[in-house]
C-alpha cells in the first residue's frame, strides 16, 4: 500500500486530493507507477501522457524515472512550480 497525493491543477483534475492504493508487482518505480495510473483513463490518461509537465516525489524527494517505490511510501504527483 501507498499514499498518493495529488496537487495543483492534478487534485482538481483528478477530483481528489490523496489516495492509498496497492500497487501491482510490476509497478516497482516511478515511471511503472505514471504508466499504471495514465492506464486508468481520461483524466489520468491526458494528465499524466508522455511530455506532460508532471513532478513527482517519493517521500518528500523529487523523484526520477527509475526511483524506487516501495510499500508505504508517501507519492506526490504536481505539476512544476514557476515564479519569481
Amino acid at each position: 500500500m501507498v499514499r498518493l497525493v495529488y496537487l495543483a491543477r492534478l487534485r482538481d483534475a483528478f477530483g481528489t486530493a490523496a489516495e492509498s492504493v496497492d500497487l501491482p508487482g510490476n509497478v516497482g518505480n516511478v515511471t511503472a507507477l505514471l504508466e499504471w495510473l495514465a492506464r486508468r483513463g481520461e483524466p489520468w490518461t491526458h494528465e499524466l501522457a508522455p511530455g506532460r509537465a508532471v513532478r513527482v516525489a517519493v517521500n518528500h524527494d523529487i523523484a526520477g524515472p527509475g526511483t524506487p517505490i516501495r510499500s508505504g511510501d508517501e507519492i506526490a504527483l504536481f505539476p512544476p512550480v514557476t515564479g519569481g
